[in-house]
């Protein structure tokens, strides 16, 4: 969506809403009367077609069909179908993601995998032992590389920096670096990193690289083959829309599942269903030969449907319109909140040029908590990250002009009341 220039009022955001090719996707889900819902980057809204397909699923496919289901309803390869259909979200080959576990466990997995091709690589010295990641990470990924290190002996360390630093100590560090660990868009300000030239920057020095997706797939486009990524992970609760705790995904390159065939190689994360044949029963594992071998145990097949639908609803809409869309929307709000909202308590942190921006805002204020809370009590559902960030996700899926408007204006109403003052609630943090 290309505009020649912002809205500047009600009426014409309502225009803007008239004309928008994906309003007509708005319909899709069920959101709640009176609720302008600008927290996606949290947890995506329900499709309306989730509920009916997981009772479905309960009531026909586990209800009649029982343990027949996991071959006559295909459960045994919805990990694969779903991976499939976000791997069309983020540039990747079909069988080059599967659905498994959480966020969190698919990085302990990828981590552990790149460290281990690391040490077999020719030039591998046990100096090649550098964790580079950003200072700012999400603190999951951070504890996950944290207790492997740990788990391991300590083989390895974990450096961090502030993300202006990144080129300049991945060159520092050379022959010195594994891996380099980077949230594509970062949790707290929205700020997306440049997954190609750091890629590049990475492999110029040897290192290998893992791209967490959690803020990225089903909001911004992303292309992990053009960009030569070598690992990457995502969760499906947040732009996919498949619910609370939601099922991961997890990409490797066909380059590297050909040298994950050696079993030195294989994650560390020996279940059965990674293995080559899980329905022999061996009493010695054996890694499946392709991205299969990045399950453990049993799937969870109703969470598996419920993604399953949220990601139809970003399939259908198409992402790069979706990106276009997002665009549009996150510039319109940072123009609104700027000219219409007490400047001198409101400060920008997430970066002005949309190219370097997810499809977050996000702005510093010193009492973001209560003002948080007085703008959920109006009907404005974003959220607070300590210690000042007003975070609001703007998910173009479901989110429209006129509610950006209608937002800010909530927004400006709580600042000049000074609401917010009365209000002596104690930070409790969401999930990311």
């Amino acid at each position: 969506m290309m505009m020649s220039r912002l809205p500047d009022s009600r009426a014409s955001c309502v225009a803007c809403d008239a004309t928008d090719a994906l309003a007509a996707h708005r319909a899709a889900f069920a959101l709640p009367p009176g609720v302008i819902y600008l927290d996606g980057n949290s947890l995506g809204a329900l499709p309306r077609a989730t509920a009916a397909h997981v009772h479905a699923v309960v009531e026909r496919e586990w209800g009649d069909g029982l343990i027949r289901s996991w071959n006559g309803a295909g459960w045994i390869d919805a990990p694969r179908r779903v991976g499939a259909k976000i791997a069309q979200l983020i540039g990747a080959g079909d069988d080059e993601v599967i659905c498994a576990d959480s966020t969190s466990l698919n990085l302990f997995k990828v981590l552990a995998c790149a460290l281990r091709l690391q040490r077999s690589a020719a030039d591998a010295a046990p100096a090649r032992r550098v964790i580079l990641s950003e200072r700012g990470n999400f603190p999951t990924d951070l504890y996950m590389a944290q207790g492997l290190i740990e788990l391991t002996g300590a083989q390895h360390e974990l450096q961090l920096v502030d993300a202006v630093d990144l080129v300049a100590t991945i060159d520092t560090l050379g022959p010195r670096l594994a891996v380099l660990m980077l949230t594509h868009v970062n949790f707290q300000t929205g700020a997306m990193h440049d997954m190609d030239a750091q890629t590049r920057r990475a492999h110029a020095v040897g290192a290998l690289t893992i791209w967490d997706l959690a803020h990225s797939a089903g909001a911004v486009p992303v292309n992990l083959r053009a960009a030569a990524a070598d690992f990457a992970v995502g969760c499906g609760y947040k732009y996919l829309n498949g619910g609370p705790g939601a099922p991961a995904f997890v990409f490797a390159a066909h380059r590297h599942l050909a040298r994950l065939r050696d079993d030195r190689f294989a994650q560390p994360l020996a279940g059965w269903l990674g293995h080559r044949a899980p329905f022999d029963f061996d009493a010695a594992y054996t890694p499946a030969a392709g991205i299969e071998r990045f399950t453990v145990g049993t799937p969870s097949i109703l969470a598996l449907a419920a993604l399953d639908c949220g990601v139809d609803t970003v399939l259908a809409a198409g992402i790069e319109a979706l990106r276009a869309k997002s665009v549009a929307l996150t510039e319109l709000f940072i123009r609104l909140v700027e000219t219409r909202c007490l400047q001198e308590t409101l400060r920008l942190v997430s970066p002005r040029d949309a190219a370097q921006r997810g499809s977050q805002v996000c702005f510093a204020h010193p009492q973001a908590w209560p003002v948080m809370q007085a703008l959920i009590a109006r009907g404005v559902i974003g959220d607070f990250r300590a210690p000042d960030i007003l975070r609001f996700g703007i998910a173009p899926l479901y989110v429209g002009f006129a509610d950006l408007w209608d937002a800010v204006e909530a927004l400006r109403d709580v600042l000049d009341s000074e609401i917010w003052r009365a209000l002596q609630f104690q930070p409790r943090q969401a999930v990311t």
